[in-house]
């Protein structure tokens, strides 16, 4: 039993040790301060992938287009806006595509950067929703182990990622991600509008080769 003690008290204190060395410009940012909400919409999210299916295996699959239109060019704007601040933020502070160490200053362009990286963190969350609309739509076929730990994992290692090292060369990796849903979330978008649109949307095959290089 005093094993078990000194186990937790050591865990708890290496706990509050890593709390207390995140960046201090971020940690009173919403979601910031602690992992638990974070985790929490996780632990929801997965509940929502077991029952989701069960509530709609006797119900109609709900169209959704309106609301699948306006988050889906949403989560482009979003992906824009960030991709916009973490390119010209990079540029202002000198940034290399090679090498660039995280700036803990308050500088403008730092400062920047970090609320970027926050703002891609939280896309992160949005982003969750996508599997919402597959379900609720019963399109369980889209539903990939692939999805489901992309999905996840993003959203918590980016609050890691925004707690400890929000700019630097993560940066990088973040513009680079947010290139692409501008392209992908447009694309999902117009392909919402409906089959009159569908003609305007021969590039898909160049979309799927964009994802793929990405990852």
């Amino acid at each position: 039993m005093e094993l078990i003690k000194d186990k937790l008290y050591e865990i708890r204190e290496q706990y509050e040790y890593s709390m207390s060395n995140g960046d201090k410009r971020v940690e009173n940012w919403f979601l910031m301060s602690s992992p638990w909400p974070t985790l929490a919409v996780i632990l929801v999210y997965y509940i929502f992938i077991w029952l989701g299916p069960k509530y709609m295996e006797n119900r109609e699959a709900y169209k959704l287009q309106t609301p699948m239109i306006i988050y889906n060019f949403s989560i482009m704007g979003l992906s824009v806006y960030i991709w916009c601040s973490c390119v010209y933020s990079m540029y202002m502070a000198g940034y290399k595509f090679s090498c660039t160490p995280v700036s803990y200053t308050y500088d403008t362009y730092d400062i920047t950067i970090a609320a970027a990286l926050w703002w891609y963190y939280f896309s992160k969350g949005i982003e969750l929703l996508d599997t919402v609309f597959f379900i609720l739509r019963k399109k369980n076929n889209q539903l990939s182990f692939l999805h489901v730990y992309h999905h996840s994992t993003m959203f918590i290692l980016w609050w890691i990622g925004v707690k400890w090292v929000a700019g630097g060369q993560s940066t990088v990796g973040a513009s680079i991600n947010c290139f692409v849903h501008i392209i992908m979330y447009f694309y999902y978008g117009m392909s919402a509008l409906g089959p009159r649109f569908q003609k305007f949307l021969w590039w898909k095959k160049y979309l799927t080769i964009l994802q793929l290089v990405r990852i």
